[in-house]
């Protein structure tokens, strides 16, 4: 293939491309398959690779990021990118309304106020060619790369306006939140305190392959500029915006009384619960945009505008206990135990204090009244202490382990104390519980309780162990009829078939969940090709990052790892890589993954069903054979109900694959 060729071939897929982005993120009609998107994806990296002058920033393959950055180059906003007056009750929102009014304002937008990062992005003759934060308002940061990876933003609209510029809150959804904090416990990591930090932070990755798989989404709210386009009204913008293909605001709607506003201010917060990302508040303006000039605004805010921020639901309790919890990575972690408050509609009694310097900050006391709340609605946190017990002391993580008794460390580049003793038996516990569970090598019927009389009975010192236990061994214990020792012995036999990434996830390195060993087994296709390895080698995997790359390499160098698996290699463990599939036993059948699965992640479901012969699609139609329905599933749910499409728990989608313990 010549240039010419290839520069009309590649012009064709950016096409087809952006049109399956569009249809799938916007209008959730999706017009091609999983596989075939991805397909023609591969086709453009490869002819933008044999053909570099062909790739553009513009280009759909950049949205999976890019080198990292050292640095972020300050940018200064032209419009400056100003926060808003808030209000916190009913008075002062009519106050508010009856001060415009006076000015001559009769229609006011109302719309939920997303707890995310605002950013700017510009666009000159219709191409995305800066993307920055709002910092002080004057002075943001240039961070293009990474907004780039977020789907939702549109790397080139349809109407060529010289100069084209659009604020938007970028925010992290409360299911790629859930997964995010479910991730880091998994890999002994800090847990990100709520959305908006876990937004922020991933924003400001300096590799943007990071940021890329963190699942960020956007809502775009104004219009900063606009050369070539004059607008009358704030909801002309928002229609205007929508449709030249972004995610803008929603549930907005016009108002033109106070009692009209008050009440869909009320609306908004009944609602805040249910909806799948987080918001603060409701935000009124003043909808004339030539009345806001006239109405003017202040040196800090406008005076055409306020943010209604609705109370957090907290809860006060008493602090009873701090425990101190070993992960699989030494790392101790501090849990707060209080008397039981009900919370977002569970009864909550435990919650995570991260690590000392969050306890230090809060100066948080054994026996103190605590403020409680649920962060992004999800994971239980401690806000602060209100008032120390009587005879109270400040609390400090022991630097000795209180499983074995071993030196506990804080290193100078982490906030988190380890235990230094790799055969500590906490460490042995939380590990032998990863390599059985069902993401990693799948052992059914070994579960906590089995993991802790096998190392008690001193049967287990390493995962290897599990593969020489017989059968006497087992029928000695208590729990333990010849029957379900048998069965024990079979599901571990069985498990040395897996195939090879299910082993590297087992076997528990910092950072590495199921599609990261998924990668790099795709990328080595065995064992020995992963140990051998140069950490710029596997930096270079789509997902990975230097980081990460250095965690693997260096893993895959540690005496006590290197050991366990040449034992597991002369155990019998599977030791290569085929990505076969299980059974043809969902063949020609679609499923789609929605909502919060009880035990699965998104990515585990997915695996199980295209390893059967299944396949996996982003939206709901007519050809949809399944729909898998989780916690907070929203619209997909709603649209199968309306299609007569049958809709699976994840208890009936695992009784389907023969996979339902």
């Amino acid at each position: 293939m010549d240039i010419n060729e290839a520069k009309k071939r590649v012009g064709k897929l950016k096409i087809q491309l952006e049109k399956a982005n569009h249809n799938y993120y916007d209008l959730d009609a999706p017009t091609l398959e999983d596989d075939e998107y991805d397909a023609l994806m591969r086709e453009l990296r490869g002819l933008e690779q044999d053909f570099p002058e062909l790739l553009t920033e513009d280009s759909p393959s950049q949205r999976v990021g890019g080198t990292a950055q050292n640095t972020f180059a300050k940018v200064r906003h032209e419009v400056q990118m100003g926060s808003l007056q808030d209000v916190f009750s009913v008075d002062e929102v009519r106050a508010f309304v009856e001060r415009v009014r006076g000015e001559g304002a009769y229609e006011f937008t109302v719309e939920p106020k997303i707890d995310g990062l605002s950013v700017s992005l510009e666009y000159r003759d219709g191409v995305l060619a800066l993307g920055s934060t709002r910092g002080d308002g004057f002075i943001g940061e240039d961070i293009t790369p990474n907004l780039k990876t977020i789907r939702t933003i549109p790397l080139n609209i349809p109407e060529k306006l010289p100069l084209f510029e659009v604020r938007g809150e970028v925010y992290m959804p409360r299911s790629s939140f859930a997964e995010l904090c479910e991730l880091q416990e998994k890999n002994g990591e800090p847990l990100t305190k709520n959305p908006r930090n876990a937004a922020a932070g991933s924003l400001r990755q300096k590799d943007s392959k990071i940021t890329a798989s963190r699942k960020l989404d956007i809502f775009c709210f104004n219009i900063q500029r606009a050369e070539g386009r004059e607008f009358k009204t704030h909801s002309e913008t928002l229609e205007f915006m929508e449709e030249l293909g972004f995610h803008v605001i929603p549930d907005y709607r016009v108002c033109h009384t106070a009692d009209e506003i008050v009440e869909r201010i009320e609306e908004i917060g009944q609602m805040r619960r249910s909806l799948p990302f987080d918001i603060d508040g409701a935000v009124v303006k003043v909808n004339n945009i030539a009345l806001r000039a006239e109405i003017g605004e202040t040196t800090k805010v406008p005076k055409w505008a306020v943010a209604f921020k609705y109370p957090p639901e907290e809860k006060e309790t008493t602090l009873r206990e701090i425990e101190i919890n070993v992960g699989r990575t030494g790392a101790l972690t501090p849990v707060a135990v209080f008397d039981p408050v009900q919370l977002a509609g569970t009864s909550v009694g435990r919650a995570v204090l991260h690590n000392q310097d969050f306890i230090t900050e809060r100066d948080i006391r054994i026996g103190d009244r605590i403020i409680v709340r649920k962060a992004g609605d999800i994971i239980p946190e401690v806000v602060k202490s209100v008032a120390h017990g009587e005879d109270s002391e400040p609390f400090h993580i022991p630097d000795i382990c209180p499983v074995c008794g071993s030196k506990a460390v804080r290193d100078e580049d982490e906030a988190v104390i380890r235990c230094q003793n790799i055969e500590c038996p906490a460490q042995l516990l939380r590990s032998i519980e990863h390599f059985a569970s069902r993401a990693a090598m799948n052992i059914d019927g070994l579960g906590e309780a089995i993991v802790e009389q096998l190392v008690q009975a001193d049967l287990v010192h390493t995962v290897a162990d599990l593969y020489t236990l017989d059968l006497q061994e087992l029928t000695a214990l208590e729990r333990f009829g010849t029957k379900s020792a048998q069965n024990l012995l079979d599901n571990i036999e069985k498990s040395k078939n897996n195939e090879l990434d299910r082993l590297i996830f087992a076997l528990g390195i910092r950072g590495i969940g199921q599609r990261a060993a998924t990668l790099l087994c795709q990328k080595y296709g065995s064992m020995d090709s992963i140990i051998a390895a140069e950490a710029d080698d596997i930096a270079a995997i789509d997902g990975f990052g230097e980081i990460l790359a250095q965690s693997v390499y260096t893993a895959m160098r540690e005496p006590h790892r290197i050991a366990l698996i040449n034992r597991l290699k002369q155990l019998g463990l599977n030791m290569n890589y085929s990505g076969q599939k299980v059974s043809d036993k969902l063949a020609g059948l679609t499923f789609v993954l929605t909502g919060t699965l009880p035990t699965l992640k998104r990515d585990e479901a997915k695996e199980m069903i295209e390893k059967r012969g299944g396949k996996c699609s982003g939206s709901v139609s007519k050809k949809t054979s399944y729909v898998v329905a989780g916690e907070e599933a929203g619209s997909k749910l709603t649209k199968a109900n309306e299609l007569g499409v049958p809709v699976l728990t994840e208890e009936q989608f695992l009784q389907m694959i023969g996979e339902a313990e």
